[in-house]
């Protein structure tokens, strides 16, 4: 069965995003553009991972509980869970390996907690868009180990991608599909990178705007549509 993604959306949570970017708004805004499956991964945070599930409930639409992990490399990883148990779990451990430095909200912008009402619940003050001491293969045994899937972000922009930090793709247990952004052109991508046909591309549209949300662009095919099957083919 075919199912329309966007693995890598941010709420009001990640500093650099809108404010606007609420759990009502993200899953209405999905609904809208018809996707079938969506992910919030806000940058090394779970905690409105719940809200989002339970507005996304009321559309159909299947939310996956996830983050955008940054690496002691720098590399963007995201990191998706098959509950808001593992989630957090994982978001337990990231916040102690991150430095302990307050966000500055004139610099930086706002870290926003909501509820399913889009209520304000608090804002974070550490700061989240940094990177943890976390490297990517323990990033990658951990996600796993909570019945996770990890996939590289935007590995074809000049900074916090897994190629132009590292040079090129580590051999990885579990690494078997990798983000571009939602303008590459994946066809002319691999004419000039032809070792990453190994591997499967996928696009997402790391919106931090409502309107940057995709429209029904990207895809993967599943046995059923459900968030077991996704994580289970993404592995």
């Amino acid at each position: 069965m075919r199912a329309y993604i966007d693995l890598h959306i941010h709420s009001a949570l990640s500093p650099c995003s809108n404010d606007d970017m609420t759990p009502n708004n993200i899953s209405n805004m999905a609904f809208l553009k018809g996707l079938d499956i969506i992910a919030l991964t806000d940058h090394n945070s779970a905690e409105n991972c719940d809200a989002l599930i339970k507005c996304a409930q009321k559309r159909k639409i299947i939310m996956v509980p996830g983050m955008e992990l940054e690496t002691r490399e720098e590399v963007h990883l995201l990191c998706l869970f098959p509950g808001i148990e593992e989630a957090l779990k994982m978001q337990e451990l990231v916040y102690g390996l991150l430095p302990n430095i307050k966000n500055r909200e004139d610099v930086f912008g706002k870290q926003i907690v909501m509820d399913e009402n889009d209520n304000v619940l608090r804002n974070v003050d550490r700061l989240l868009l940094t990177a943890s001491s976390l490297s990517i293969e323990d990033a990658f045994s951990a996600v796993l180990s909570l019945g996770g899937a990890v996939i590289p972000a935007h590995i074809n922009r000049e900074s916090y991608s897994i190629i132009s930090n590292l040079g090129t793709i580590p051999k990885i247990a579990g690494l078997k599909y990798l983000e571009v952004t939602k303008t590459c052109n994946i066809s002319n991508y691999l004419e000039q990178n032809p070792l990453l046909r190994e591997y499967n591309l996928m696009k997402s549209s790391d919106a931090h705007a409502l309107g940057d949300i995709l429209e029904r662009v990207s895809f993967i095919d599943l046995e059923e549509i459900s968030l077991r099957c996704l994580l289970q083919t993404l592995r």
